[in-house]
């Protein structure tokens, strides 16, 4: 490699896309790239991110740094992965098997972390003390970052509000769909993006995308409009609990779901009634780099300490 200026990479691994940015010592993105997400292959995922790596440094004619956002976590306890809903990756000692196939210590978190961490940085929270981020997709996952550092408790799940039950369930909401986790009536089975297509199907006989169900309410589509009201509903409820626990200054979104934008008005209205304060004055924003947040926090998972 050359003397150029260090690098410094992240690599964010989702379900469908892995993809690798290339910061420079300022920030500027030098590359970017992306690959599809090996389906079910636990070894073919771990070779797809180092071939990613180097071919980033290859083409930049430099090495960097490597920090990778994952689904899931490496648990304290075992050094392996937990919690990913991309099964395959749970029980393997990933971080370990990535940093013989790069040849080099690397820095593994949660992608929701990553969310959280680049856009306290300079994204939608700069300047906020306490920011969690969120992820609503296929998953429903959080982080936390105060004072620009990244919150990481002794069991590394920080932010794992899609884990606990949905609060202030209706009787018909109880006991919930199953969750890949093991339980029923996680949060993340009532807002993740299968759950909008769940509920439309319900109410309607149809199977629809949970963008297409959007789209209709957008539309005026009366059932595609109370599916999507139900979930800003949960919505609403989840964050409110997030609120009593934590009392973040921000919540910033990132996911599919953070693009609609009735979820920006009609939450921050709904959730008053759900927090235990006379008034709430929690900010809730898009996350400033959109889908690019999770990459972006992994390159900066160098930027903290170890």
């Amino acid at each position: 490699m050359s003397g150029a200026a260090p690098l410094r990479i992240g690599v964010d691994l989702g379900g469908t896309k892995i993809e690798a940015v290339a910061l420079r010592h300022g920030g500027e993105i030098a590359l970017r790239r992306r690959i599809e997400t090996p389906r079910d292959d636990y070894a073919a995922i771990v070779a797809a991110i180092a071939g990613l790596v180097r071919a980033v440094e290859v083409e930049l004619g430099a090495a960097g740094s490597v920090g990778i956002g994952t689904p899931g976590a490496i648990s304290p306890a075992t050094g392996r992965m937990k919690n990913a809903n991309t099964t395959c990756l749970n029980g393997r000692p990933l971080d370990k098997d990535l940093e013989g196939a790069i040849g080099r210590t690397i820095r593994v978190a949660n992608d929701a972390d990553c969310l959280a961490l680049s856009e306290a940085a300079d994204g939608a929270g700069r300047g906020v003390r306490s920011v969690f981020g969120v992820i609503l997709g296929t998953g429903v996952g959080g982080g936390l970052v105060i004072d620009r550092q990244l919150v990481v408790g002794p069991n590394a799940v920080t932010g794992e509000w899609g884990h606990n039950p949905l609060p202030w369930p209706t009787a018909w909401e109880r006991p919930g769909a199953s969750c890949y986790c093991g339980r029923r009536g996680c949060v993340e089975t009532f807002l993740c993006g299968g759950a909008l297509t769940a509920d439309f199907l319900a109410r309607t006989g149809h199977a629809l995308p949970a963008e297409r169900v959007v789209a209709l309410a957008e539309a005026g589509h009366p059932d595609a409009d109370a599916t999507l009201d139900l979930w800003l509903e949960r919505l609403a409820k989840a964050l409110a609990s997030v609120i009593n626990v934590l009392d973040p200054h921000i919540f910033v979104l990132g996911g599919g779901l953070s693009n609609i934008d009735r979820v920006y008005t009609e939450v921050p209205a709904r959730w008053d009634r759900y927090a235990f304060s006379d008034t709430v004055l929690t900010r809730l924003a898009p996350a400033r780099h959109g889908d690019s947040s999770g990459v972006l926090g992994a390159a900066r998972l160098w930027d903290a300490p170890a």
